[in-house]
């Protein structure tokens, strides 16, 4: 398996003990990476993907909740909650990941957590994320302030009383 799909299961895997236990993200994220054996450059990815997506929560949340409105983002599996809030952070602030490769990334991801049906739920999603991405930002920096600065590559750092 390659290096980055790994490194997207682990941040995965500490998004939803994040989400579900409340563990303290950078413990959850320090054994994902041991259990993983990532290389330095996997671990990067990794981190980052968690990171930012935990800090950009809020904003991606907002944005899967006005694309999925029937599906309110508390009562949605909490495996394809999580699937969805990392792979549209990488669709909408990571600029290194071709967005096909992110959507496909993520329904391979719904296939081996998901239900039956979340491959399905997520490519609808995803896909409807990506035909809207510009109007769907510019909303949600109305509300929220500017969303478009990618956290990682700016230095910043996430602090678990945040979010």
């Amino acid at each position: 398996m390659k290096v980055r799909r790994r490194a997207r299961i682990a941040a995965l895997q500490a998004l939803f003990e994040v989400d579900m236990a409340h563990h303290v993200p950078e413990v959850t994220l320090r054994e994902r990476l041991q259990a993983s054996s990532l290389p330095a450059a996997g671990a990067n990815f990794c981190r980052e993907l968690l990171f930012g997506t935990l800090e950009k929560q809020k904003t991606l949340d907002a944005i899967i909740q006005r694309i999925a409105p029937e599906w309110p983002i508390e009562q949605m599996a909490p495996i394809d909650r999580n699937i969805l809030r990392l792979a549209a952070y990488e669709l909408l602030f990571r600029h290194d990941t071709p967005p096909k490769v992110a959507i496909n990334e993520a329904i391979e991801l719904a296939k081996m957590f998901g239900s039956d049906s979340s491959s399905r739920f997520v490519n609808g999603v995803l896909g409807t994320l990506l035909s809207n991405r510009q109007r769907l930002l510019a909303k949600s920096s109305e509300v929220s302030g500017p969303v478009e600065q990618d956290c990682c590559s700016k230095g910043a750092s996430f602090s678990s009383s945040g979010g």
